[in-house]
């Protein structure tokens, strides 16, 4: 099938951009990762750089990658990552999503990230074998935020609102707050919040964002409240 007509100086541009947000991301949350051998970064990126060489349109003209993500690495490195290998795949996932929801990608089923160890692979070493599968059905999108005192809004398989105003999914009442802040969409089994053009900004990890793709644990703010993404 044909690749879009999408200008490749500014897909490269975007991926880019994108890869660079990936980078700061990914040291930081996987610090714990020994400096020696393979860097989660590093797989981070083939992921992204994958989803564009393999990108190709279906018969309606969208725009699909592959959903499916097997990575081969060496016994050393599998084991090396074995402590958080489940947050790593939820993060790998998220970026996946994201990359696709910026470029309009889609997907034929549920995004699946697989380590496995391969014995005949060297240290820092990896193989990344990505493949179309509509077999791995959608999940349903769970969770809730939580506030500081405990609080918790549980989120629906549905765009959400949040917003000073009384008629908002989750209400922020606070001056700093615009009435229509931001929308929580369902994407994949999480979801995504999106930034409505609120005055003081959404922010996830003390970042602004415009949208963001939310894993376990991310902190949003909301003028001066701060709320707790969960998932079970």
């Amino acid at each position: 099938m044909p690749s879009t007509s999408v200008p490749h100086y500014r897909r490269g541009m975007v991926l880019k951009s994108f890869e660079d947000r990936l980078e700061r991301l990914m040291e930081g949350m996987f610090s714990r990762a020994s400096k020696s051998g393979l860097q989660p970064v590093e797989i981070g990126r083939r992921l992204v750089r994958e989803m564009e060489a393999s990108r190709t349109v279906d018969v309606t003209g969208r725009a699909l990658a592959p959903n499916r993500f097997v990575v081969r690495i060496s016994n050393e490195d599998f084991q090396r990552f074995a402590e958080i290998q489940d947050s790593l795949i939820s993060e790998l996932t998220a970026n996946v999503r994201g990359y696709a929801d910026q470029e309009n990608l889609h997907f034929l089923g549920r995004v699946s990230v697989e380590f496995q160890a391969d014995p005949t692979l060297r240290l820092g070493v990896f193989r990344l074998h990505p493949s179309y599968d509509e077999r791995i059905p959608e999940a349903e999108p769970d969770g809730w935020l939580e506030s500081p005192d405990g609080k918790q809004y549980r989120l629906k398989n549905g765009v959400m609102s949040i917003g000073r105003l009384s008629t908002a999914d989750i209400v922020v009442d606070d001056q700093n707050v615009s009435r229509q802040h931001a929308e929580l969409h369902p994407l994949g089994d999480t979801f995504q919040l999106v930034d409505l053009g609120s005055t003081n900004g959404c922010k996830v990890n003390g970042r602004r964002i415009d949208r963001h793709v939310l894993t376990d644990g991310d902190e949003l703010t909301f003028g001066p409240i701060t709320l707790r993404f969960r998932r079970p």
